[in-house]
């Protein structure tokens, strides 16, 4: 049973920085077709929450090139979540890598829906969608 102050990582030669995760989001790292899928569970908001996104996005994204964040299980996300996504997407496109997002929930998508953002990030309905998109070719997720 995988608990909220943890970050689980199932292949440390994928992602070899250790995560400090606040205990209000969870980063779970996992590989699929040779895309890198981060699974996030909890809230993205100011502080620590929104810094533990960053520091795994920054870590992992040089050496995978293609991730997609899956915010499945991603509860509420506050102002400063949204720029970090944000700025996550914008330092991706700067240096020519592939990052998308998966799956928001209903109120995260209405979210990002008032705030334009829809428009800048690359979402899908479904993580499969999400890495079919890659061109992984797998629509499965790990």
């Amino acid at each position: 049973m995988r608990t909220e102050n943890t970050v689980s990582v199932r292949d440390s030669e994928v992602a070899p920085a250790a995560y400090r995760a606040h205990p209000k989001l969870a980063v779970e790292v996992c590989s699929s077709g040779g895309v890198l899928v981060l699974r996030c569970s909890g809230r993205i908001v100011y502080g620590d929450e929104a810094n533990t996104l960053c520091a795994a996005l920054g870590d992992i994204l040089p050496t995978a090139r293609r991730v997609v964040v899956d915010l499945t299980e991603v509860e509420s996300i506050d102002s400063a979540g949204l720029g970090e996504l944000v700025l996550l997407e914008m330092w991706a496109d700067a240096a020519g890598y592939e990052l998308k997002f998966a799956n928001p929930n209903r109120w995260v998508r209405q979210l990002l829906e008032l705030t334009n953002l829809m428009s800048l990030l690359d979402i899908y309905p479904t993580l499969a969608d999400a890495l079919h998109a890659t061109g992984s070719g797998e629509k499965q997720s790990c």
